[in-house]
């Protein structure tokens, strides 16, 4: 379920929902009006933008023009190549090593397409999201609905990570409780090489929404809000956004900054 706050991020000319005559269009144009963009049965030459919505294969989907006859892209709720389908999953690599084998309560204010939430879900942690995009909460709800009909879900009894929407500089300074650790991954802008190509999600998300210009004060909110510790996840050229980290933990082209409160 999306706890969401009033949001003044606008998408005139940029998205619009696709109904493509796919079962009941309803929730097709329910989508349309809570987003405050434009509503198609088909497309035509004339439509101006270049981001779609469509429920595609049981899953929404966010399409840019290319992905249109290829599928697009949901939010993926299988674990990722090397991460374990157990709950709750082990305790290792870099992402675990920064949030701490002592910490319980993570809240992860940079959800995105959701993938290092969901494994932080999977590892057992108690956690929170934030999303201040309404284009990709609406994907996450999707897939957290996904998620909750799968069948190990419903047998350990498990209910999806709780989602906020809105910006999570404000809502970080209005927590109920004080988790023990904020984890951060904030978009930074692409490193100037060809051969540094992003994954296309990234591309269509950082086309649409752009880069995070804010991530100082995120980090400064995060800091304010976090019981133990606030991480950082940052690509391996970018330098550390809240300076000199107290740890730091390696993975592959990226590395997980951790400060610890004083």
């Amino acid at each position: 379920m999306l706890t969401a706050k009033p949001s003044d991020q606008k998408y005139t000319g940029k998205l619009a929902v696709l109904y493509e005559g796919r079962g009941d269009s309803l929730p097709f144009q329910q989508l349309a009006e809570r987003l405050s963009v434009p509503f198609y049965q088909s497309l035509n030459n004339d439509c101006p933008e270049n981001f779609f919505l469509s429920w595609r294969d049981g899953c929404l989907k966010l399409l840019d023009r290319e992905l249109l006859k290829k599928g697009g892209l949901a939010v993926d709720i299988e674990p990722r190549n090397g991460e374990q389908r157990s709950w709750p999953a082990p305790k290792d690599g870099a992402l675990a090593q920064a949030l701490g084998r002592k910490t319980r309560t993570v809240v992860d204010a940079t959800t995105g397409w959701g993938q290092d939430s969901l494994h932080i879900f999977r590892m057992g942690y108690q956690l929170l999201c934030i999303e201040r995009s309404p284009v990709m909460g609406e994907l996450l709800v999707d897939g957290f609905k996904r998620l909750a009909e799968q069948d190990w879900m419903q047998k350990l009894n498990l209910q999806p990570p709780r989602l906020l929407g809105g910006n999570a500089i404000d809502l970080l300074a209005s927590l109920e409780t004080q988790p023990d650790c904020i984890y951060l991954d904030p978009m930074f802008p692409p490193k100037r090489k060809k051969s540094a190509l992003a994954k296309k999600s990234i591309m269509v998300l950082r086309d649409l929404l752009g880069d995070d210009q804010d991530k100082e004060q995120l980090y400064a909110a995060a800091l304010r809000a976090a019981g133990k510790r606030v991480v950082v996840k940052s690509p391996d050229y970018a330098e550390p956004l809240g300076g000199k980290a107290d740890e730091s933990f390696q993975g592959k082209l990226l590395r997980y900054d951790v400060y610890f409160k004083g």
